[in-house]
């Protein structure tokens, strides 16, 4: 029996061997595996703090340069302050200075203003007795007169009023002509100038020469592709820009007929593009007169950006500033509408400089003078009436409106600077060359002016001067005598009546001058 209970006992023991062999073998590992993963917490660690000590040392860095930079700017700020400080400093005492000189006259003007006042008060007493013996003097001769005549001063007062009234009445007679001669003239010259003014805002057949524009084409054979088959190019061209285009026989030219010039000049542009690009057809005139309707309107409102920064006007409106580059399409008498506007600009800066006004508004004035003739509307007032509500509108200033608005005399004048402004755009308009002449005409009659001087024996040179309005003729003095100088320039001036057209009159002077020169060797 016995070895039947040793055989469990050896089991039992090996088994107790094996689990302590498998616990002390798991705990080895175990331990190792701890050990190892102490090892790599003790390494990730140390990578952390190296890598933290590393983004710290960034951080110093970043924040060091940030608080140089800051410092940087804030030193030049302070310095750039100071400079300021400093330069405020300087005009202060530069200022007090001044102010201390303006001072000290002062006190010297009341000085003297007191010793003029003592003066005064002298001299009023001295007149005072003076007119108290004056009137004593008076009395004396009215009575000497008054028992001379046998009349008293009443009596004599009559008999004066009644001679000096058949006088004054047949002077006032004489003045009374006077001025209805000088009212039917100035009535003639104003009704001329209404009936063109309302020739060029109205667009009837007789204003040709305002309301057409002429399109150069290479050859007659464009002409078929403008009109299109059974017109119909030429009429979406027409209901497109709202003018009328008449193609004629004349060679190589197409005529635009249309009262708003902006309207032609699309028209005119609209046609140069579609000739280039060729293709001609509704759609296509379409898309290139909006096209160039753009750009017109474009170039307007740069036009008036212009304008007004080369005057140096500021703060002006822009809907004002477009109505000003408007002015670039528009005539007046003939007369470009945008010249004559910066012409009366500058000349109504240069009187109001003079005069110790304010030169910027009277810029202001003179370059909106004739904005009411651009207004696309068309209303039943004077163009100057219709600037000023509009300057109104647009918030201008009282003065520069009222100027506008009385530049023709429709309103009363409240300030200076309307007469200013009405004197200035009569000059600009009647400078020989400005209106009803165009300057190629202009410039040809001044040519011709030195020509018929020209053409006298004994004449060296010749200059047209004034505009026109005198011509100086330089002789010879070795051909031209004193007494022919004296008639030649009779002579000259007879042939200018005879074969040239000019407005108002030309003074011809003849310059003769001898020269007599020696050298001292």
């Amino acid at each position: 029996m016995e070895p039947i209970f040793l055989i469990p006992a050896a089991s039992v023991l090996s088994l107790v061997l094996g689990i302590t062999a498998g616990v002390i073998t798991y705990k080895r590992k175990t331990s190792k595996n701890l050990h190892t993963n102490q090892e790599k917490a003790k390494l990730i660690i140390r990578e952390a703090e190296i890598q933290g000590e590393n983004i710290k040392k960034d951080r110093i860095l970043e924040a060091k340069e940030k608080f140089l930079k800051m410092k940087q700017e804030f030193e030049e700020e302070a310095n750039r302050r100071k400079n300021q400080i400093i330069g405020n400093e300087q005009k202060i005492k530069q200022r007090e200075a001044q102010l201390s000189k303006e001072l000290e006259q002062i006190k010297r003007k009341e000085s003297d203003l007191e010793e003029d006042k003592k003066d005064l008060a002298v001299q009023m007493d001295h007149v005072k007795k003076r007119k108290e013996e004056l009137d004593r003097f008076n009395q004396q001769k009215v009575q000497i007169l008054e028992n001379i005549s046998k009349l008293t001063a009443e009596q004599a007062k009559e008999q004066m009023v009644e001679s000096l009234k058949e006088e004054a009445q047949t002077k006032a007679s004489s003045y009374i002509k006077d001025i209805m001669e000088q009212a039917k003239i100035s009535a003639t010259k104003e009704a001329k100038k209404i009936v063109i003014e309302t020739i060029q805002r109205t667009a009837t057949e007789h204003a040709v020469e305002n309301c057409v524009s002429i399109f150069n084409i290479e050859s007659d054979d464009v002409k078929g592709k403008i009109i299109g088959r059974e017109g119909r190019n030429i009429r979406a061209l027409e209901a497109a820009t709202g003018v009328e285009i008449i193609v004629d026989d004349t060679p190589e030219a197409i005529i635009i007929s249309g009262f708003d010039p902006v309207r032609r000049e699309i028209a005119r542009l609209s046609l140069h593009r579609l000739v280039q690009d060729g293709r001609i057809h509704p759609a296509r005139i379409e898309e290139i007169v909006a096209k160039t309707s753009k750009n017109i309107e474009d170039e307007i409102v740069e036009i008036g950006e212009r304008t007004v920064i080369d005057l140096g006007i500021h703060g002006l409106h822009p809907e004002l500033i477009r109505m000003v580059g408007r002015m670039r399409y528009r005539s007046s008498y003939g007369q470009n509408l945008l010249q004559h506007s910066r012409e009366v600009a500058n000349l109504c800066s240069i009187m109001a400089a003079e005069l110790g006004l304010n030169v910027k508004q009277a810029k202001r004035a003179g370059l909106l003078h004739d904005i009411g003739k651009v207004w696309p509307e068309e209303l039943e007032k004077p163009h100057a009436i219709v600037g000023m509500e509009l300057a109104l509108k647009y918030k201008e200033h009282p003065v520069v409106c009222n100027a506008i608005g009385a530049h023709h005399d429709e309103i009363e004048m409240t300030s200076v600077l309307s007469p200013i402004v009405q004197a200035c755009d009569a000059i600009s308009g009647a400078r020989p060359g400005a209106r009803r002449e165009v300057m190629e005409q202009y410039i040809k009659r001044l040519r011709d002016l030195e020509g018929v001087g020209m053409s006298f024996q004994g004449v060296e040179k010749c200059y047209a001067i004034q505009a026109g309005r005198e011509l100086r003729v330089i002789v010879d003095a070795e051909k031209v005598t004193d007494d022919r100088a004296g008639q030649l320039s009779f002579d000259i001036s007879q042939k200018i009546e005879r074969d040239m057209q000019y407005p108002g009159q030309i003074k011809v002077t003849v310059i003769r001058e001898m020269r007599s020169v020696a050298y001292a060797k």
